[in-house]
């Protein structure tokens, strides 16, 4: 599928496509739980169901970090509602392909910023 999406479009596509980035960046450093909780160490012969898994300990995290992954989570969010809700969806008779279409032109392109 080939569209000329609208500029205003095409840029909360990227800032949404960002938004999932710096999320996703923020978790990968964050501990891996939001509480302090022991970790483990499993095997498939020890209980770990159908592969083995081990997670360290984990500290917890601040209020800081925590505020910060609400804040991120709130900007995906409307970015995505913008994305969805844009009036250049009406022009198609299958927008979910039109904006999957968008999201694939704007990770290959490069984006206006």
């Amino acid at each position: 599928m080939s569209a000329d999406f609208p500029p205003d479009l095409i840029s909360v596509q990227a800032e949404l496509a960002q938004a999932k980035a710096d999320h996703a960046e923020l978790y990968a450093a964050l501990p891996w739980s939001a509480e302090a909780l022991e970790g483990w160490d499993r095997s498939k012969e020890t209980g770990g169901g159908y592969y083995a898994s081990h997670r360290p300990d984990s500290a917890g995290r601040t209020d800081a970090p925590q505020q910060h992954v609400a804040e991120l989570r709130a900007r995906v969010l409307a970015m995505a509602e913008r994305v969805v809700t844009h009036e250049f969806w009406s022009l198609f008779d299958d927008a979910p392909a039109a904006r999957s279409a968008l999201k694939h032109t704007v990770t290959r392109d490069s984006t206006p910023s």
